[in-house]
């Protein structure tokens, strides 16, 4: 009886102890359905970080277009403003002058002739630039446009409403630029007591 250890021919692996079990088909297509679910997941969850990356540069571009823009469109909000002061200048002038007659000079009827057509001329030039007069006679008071000088009562007209103008509201691209200086209409004391409710009334009188 031989007492020297047996060996392995060289070149014979042996297997894992595992790798001896056989696997059957349904563990094979369980693992592989496990597989396909893990890449699954992964796809989905690199294509919601796509699409979102795809949702913020757009937001990033549409974000600088809309700053581009508002640079360009309102860069010259202060330049505007002083344009407006010389038109506002320009319509005092002519409200300065006395009301026309037949019997006006022949000079005064071609100044005053060629005055209105230089504030037509100016304000056709700053409307070709974004630049809107806008007069808020007879309108409802806005006071995103508006600012009230005085209150004045006027049973002709709604109270609420603009009665007269000072001078007109500006606006540069829709952007407000200077507002109208108005007058507002209220109501007559007698129409505010008729308003009121009859307890109020009755308190007053105690």
């Amino acid at each position: 009886m031989s007492t020297e250890p047996e060996t392995t021919p060289p070149g014979t692996d042996i297997p894992p102890a595992e790798a001896a079990v056989p696997q059957t088909p349904e563990a094979l297509m369980a693992a592989a359905s496990a597989r396909i679910a893990e890449l699954e997941a992964e796809r989905d969850e690199m294509k919601d970080r796509w699409v979102r990356a795809e949702a913020e540069t757009a937001n990033v571009r549409a974000r600088g277009r809309r700053e581009v823009e508002d640079a360009r469109q309102y860069a010259v909000q202060s330049f505007a403003k002083d344009v407006v002061e010389a038109a506002e200048n320009i319509r005092r002038g002519l409200d300065a002058l006395p009301a026309a007659t037949e019997a006006d000079p022949e000079l005064v009827t071609r100044l005053r002739t060629g005055f209105e057509g230089v504030e037509r001329s100016f304000l056709g030039l700053l409307e070709r630039h974004g630049i809107a007069r806008t007069d808020p006679t007879g309108a409802a008071f806005d006071p995103n446009l508006h600012q009230a000088m005085s209150e004045q009562e006027s049973p002709a007209h709604t109270p609420g409403t603009v009665i007269q103008a000072w001078t007109a509201a500006w606006t540069l691209h829709g952007r407000l630029l200077r507002p109208a200086m108005v007058v507002v209409a209220k109501a007559p004391p007698a129409e505010i007591s008729a308003q009121q409710p009859a307890e109020a009334r009755l308190d007053k009188t105690v």
